[in-house]
């Protein structure tokens, strides 16, 4: 019954009330007016006929409003995607781009339900928002870039970006002063309704202005929606994938698919972070899918969350997810009701309305802040922001995945060395390890033991790691007089066969110098995993001091110091150990 609840998230709308349905159908009715507009204007992104950008955002945007755990989000086309899909025809492909759009929103239907069935939901966790916010803001810019010639009404070049802008500025000379002056006004009534009445259906209007002005003026020379394709008068046509069509779509449905799911993810967590709301992200991705799979057999293309109109559904007031499934009602009678108007509306309208959407994409204070950080995030960006620039946008998005992945695996191989040393108060503390070569000062009044050394280890100490444990005890072992080496492992975690063997091989060879090797601060875990693997044998179990929940925090390292030092002896030490003075004021 709680994996139907989970995914049936319908079921939260037990108990709907007359008030909730006021409050969502003003939500749909706001987001509707954004929709429409935006659905015609992304479909002229992804090079498709107008009417599908319509229908992607009609019935599954209500099946995924239905199925997905974010009661705010609406789902649909998107720019990102929209240009994403566009590459493929952009690159040559010479199928019909109907056949095309909706066996690539059947294909990642399928990955996204499956991903879901799975409940392979954290794995967006792994994708860096660097690279996100790289491949939008190249997005952007294309989509900007690609909007120059419809605005100007001259021809539309192919190409890298920056050809397509010489060209085009060539080309200024023949431009249409009507198509500029209707995009320049569609774009600046935007702004400006955004700027004074934040709330006033922006789009819908300056494009509803926009089409009249072109109706009185424009005659036959002023391209309009319907010069592209007609949008017909009807509901959302049943439409076939075309199997044949798999195979060359693979690579681009899995790039679709990672794009939708970081998108959405993103927007949902955005949300939720306002509104309270708890995710289940694997529900997230099964929703999804079935979404984009209503979209491959009602005439549309691949959808996903939106992060204009959500944020809009949202800050209307929508209480429930049926404010998604109203506003997807609405979309889906639109053509039946506005076909013949739409079809007026200017392509270089929509343009301007694309420049705008593009311009906003670009966050120029998230990006400072993201080249201010570390070098990670830098490489992750600027490495995505330039592979959409230079490569196929579904291979800037594997490049973008490929460098997350390497950040990650980077990241979970580091391990954090320390040494413990005592001070001048004669208190215990940690001291920066040299490691590969390059070591801190040592701080004014810090003495070490020149018999025994102490390392605290932290991080995950699995097999990628164990390398790395190696470079750091080799470094210490380069002084001839260490004769008990402790290693304290209080936090450490995700050992494995690999890295306790690498502490066999540490042992070996400080058995070799006539000396041994302590572990200290070991939990109950890992002192279980030694004993099953047969490790304890190996390494002694005099040599294993476990961290006891009664003891107190330097317990198991006194224990181990004591029987370190009593087996040394006397030592190369000037004077009095460090830790034998620390030892004496520890009783």
């Amino acid at each position: 019954m709680e994996l139907l609840q989970r995914y049936l998230p319908f079921t939260d709308l037990r108990g709907y009330g007359r008030s909730d349905l006021g409050a969502d159908l003003g939500a749909a009715l706001a987001v509707t007016f954004l929709c429409i507009p935006q659905g015609i204007a992304y479909a002229l992104i992804a090079g498709l006929p107008p009417a599908m950008g319509l229908y992607a955002a009609a019935i599954p945007a209500v099946v995924a409003s239905l199925f997905r755990s974010s009661r705010h989000l609406v789902a649909g086309p998107t720019n990102a995607v929209s240009l994403l899909v566009g590459s493929a025809f952009a690159t040559g492909m010479s199928e019909d781009p109907a056949a095309v759009a909706v066996t690539l929103a059947l294909m990642v239907g399928v990955l996204q339900l499956s991903a879901g069935i799975l409940r392979l939901g954290s794995l967006v966790d792994f994708i860096s928002g660097a690279v996100v916010q790289g491949f939008v803001t190249g997005a952007a810019i294309l989509i900007g870039v690609g909007q120059l010639a419809h605005a100007t009404a001259t021809p539309q070049t192919s190409g890298a970006m920056p050809l397509r802008v010489v060209e085009w500025l060539g080309g200024l000379g023949a431009a249409d002063p009507l198509s500029l002056a209707i995009a320049l006004g569609t774009a600046a009534m935007i702004v400006a309704l955004k700027h004074f009445l934040p709330r006033a259906p922006a789009a819908i209007l300056a494009l509803g202005m926009a089409t009249a002005v072109a109706m009185v003026l424009g005659g036959s020379t002023l391209r309009t929606v319907a010069d592209l394709a007609p949008i017909a008068s009807t509901l959302p046509p049943l439409t076939t994938p075309s199997m044949g069509l798999i195979p060359g779509l693979i690579p681009l449905a899995i790039a679709v698919m990672v794009l939708a799911m970081v998108e959405s993810t993103s927007v949902a967590r955005d949300i939720a972070t306002r509104s309270g709301q708890r995710l289940d992200l694997s529900v997230e991705f099964s929703g999804e899918g079935l979404g984009n799979l209503m979209a491959a057999f009602f005439g549309g293309y691949p959808i996903t969350g939106s992060l204009s109109r959500s944020a809009l559904n949202e800050r209307e007031g929508a209480r429930t997810r049926l404010a998604g499934v109203i506003g997807g009602l609405l979309v889906l009678v639109s053509p039946v009701a506005l076909g013949p108007a739409l079809g007026h509306i200017p392509i270089a309208a929509l343009a301007g309305l694309l420049i705008v959407i593009a311009v906003r994409l670009i966050h120029v204070r998230e990006i400072r802040a993201t080249l201010a950080s570390h070098s990670s995030d830098k490489l992750a960006f600027l490495g995505t922001l330039g592979g959409t620039f230079l490569l196929h946008l579904d291979q800037a998005i594997y490049l973008g995945v490929g460098i997350s992945l390497v950040l990650v695996l980077r990241r979970a191989r580091l391990l954090r060395f320390r040494d413990l040393a005592i001070d001048a108060q004669g208190r215990i503390r940690e001291v920066a390890r040299r490691v590969r070569g390059v070591s801190a000062p040592l701080p004014d009044g810090v003495r070490y033991c020149q018999s025994v050394h102490v390392l605290n280890v932290e991080g995950s100490l699995f097999f990628a790691a164990a390398g790395e444990l190696q470079l750091a005890v080799q470094d210490i072992l380069r002084s001839e007089h260490i004769q008990v080496l402790i290693l304290r492992l209080k936090r450490v975690r995700n050992l494995d066969v690999t890295s306790v063997r690498e502490l066999v091989n540490i042992a070996a060879t400080m058995r070799s110098r006539g000396g041994r090797l302590v572990l200290v601060g070991l939990s109950a875990g890992s002192v279980g995993f030694l004993q099953r693997t047969g490790i304890a044998d190996a390494l002694g179990s005099e040599n294993l001091f476990a961290q006891r929940e009664d003891d107190h925090w330097w317990a198991a390292l006194e224990d181990a110091l004591r029987v370190g030092l009593r087996d040394i002896g006397e030592h190369g030490c000037a004077g009095t150990c460090p830790y034998d003075e620390w030892l004496v004021e520890r009783r």
